[in-house]
């Protein structure tokens, strides 16, 4: 999986944290903050639409577009692929597990059974 840009990622979140498709309008808005341009947008959302991580829908002549997969499915494969390049797996799971709080163990700890 390709790991995102600043920009990517936050065009993502904004995807992510809403539960209908969005225009590029509209989450140009939702950045409003970065004062990006719509053409700006587009291209993010082009780019990410390449990486197949949003799913663009055309409505007339408007498109919307939609993550692919929730934002904890992209977590996910993101730490499965970086513990597939590791070259000793257990010795990443201990690195990681060590860098969790007690809270998040214990929570792993119940996932598990």
């Amino acid at each position: 999986m390709t790991s995102l840009g600043e920009l990517e990622r936050a065009v993502m979140n904004v995807l992510w944290e809403t539960d209908r498709d969005m225009t590029a309008r509209e989450v140009q808005d939702q950045l409003a903050d970065r004062d990006l341009a719509t053409t700006t947008v587009l291209t993010v959302l082009g780019r990410l639409e390449r990486k197949q991580l949003v799913h663009r829908i055309r409505d007339g002549r408007a498109h919307h577009y939609r993550p692919v997969a929730s934002r904890e499915d992209h977590v996910a494969e993101l730490m499965t692929d970086a513990l597939d390049d590791a070259s000793d797996r257990g010795a990443a799971l201990a690195r990681f597990l060590g860098s969790m709080s007690e809270e998040e163990r214990s929570r792993l700890r119940d996932l598990l059974g």
